[in-house]
């Protein structure tokens, strides 16, 4: 099976940069087209045009250049896709349907246009939008607890680059969201209370160091930290 659907892939990606067309896309499917379509449920994926060409923005690459397959289907090369503008009948919404290799005929609706002014939780994190961030990765981890997207490692890390940065709101805040979607784990109350250490807050920091020591006796850091707060 895995063999095949190479195969297909190999060959659709062969028959797409052969089939490359200039299409003349209307202004009308300009602005309906372009925009932000919510590839993951913290991933955007941007389409937009300059001089009536179609270019795409996603996951940290801009201006990738899909093949044009005629006004509504695209292949895109680093995902290895083939995607079509699809309207849907009831809503009206637009939609970027991946495209099934073995049945073309079939509609999906995969990744929803957004509007201008929808947030996903990374972006309510970086404007300060604690609740809203919190929120939507909460819904994240209830939809699926072993997403990528609410990886412990990956929120841990960009506490600690936000504390090297200086940052100490962002990085409570990102440490918060660990605390939250993981509360059994000494790891994030461990690191939550360095945050707090680190911008000058001593009781949030024996608060959280003293959970970090209930879930896991054997840290020293906090061990050392909560019996000198005590012993002051």
């Amino acid at each position: 099976m895995k063999t095949k659907l190479l195969i297909i892939t190999i060959s659709l990606l062969q028959l797409c940069l052969s089939c490359s067309r200039n299409v003349n896309f209307s202004q009308e499917f300009i602005d309906k087209t372009s925009g932000r379509y919510l590839y993951t449920q913290d991933e955007i994926l941007t389409v937009y045009y300059e001089k009536n060409t179609l270019f795409l923005n996603w996951r940290g690459a801009e201006r990738l250049k899909p093949v044009v397959l005629d006004q509504n289907t695209i292949f895109v090369a680093d995902m290895y896709k083939k995607l079509r503008f699809v309207e849907h009948p009831d809503t009206e919404e637009f939609y970027l349907a991946t495209v099934d290799p073995e049945d073309e005929d079939l509609i999906s609706y995969d990744y929803l246009k957004l509007a201008d002014s929808a947030k996903i939780p990374s972006r309510h994190l970086l404007d300060g939008e604690f609740d809203k961030a919190l929120s939507g990765y909460m819904k994240i981890k209830a939809n699926d607890s072993t997403d990528i997207l609410i990886d412990e490692g990956e929120f841990n890390r960009l506490g600690y680059q936000y504390l090297r940065e200086k940052r100490y709101q962002n990085a409570i805040d990102v440490f918060k969201i660990n605390v939250a979607l993981y509360p059994e784990s000494s790891n994030v109350y461990d690191s939550l209370a360095d945050a707090y250490l680190r911008s000058g807050d001593s009781l949030q920091a024996f608060n959280n160091y003293s959970k970090a020591l209930e879930l896991n006796n054997g840290n020293r850091r906090a061990k050392e930290y909560v019996e000198a707060y005590q012993n002051k």
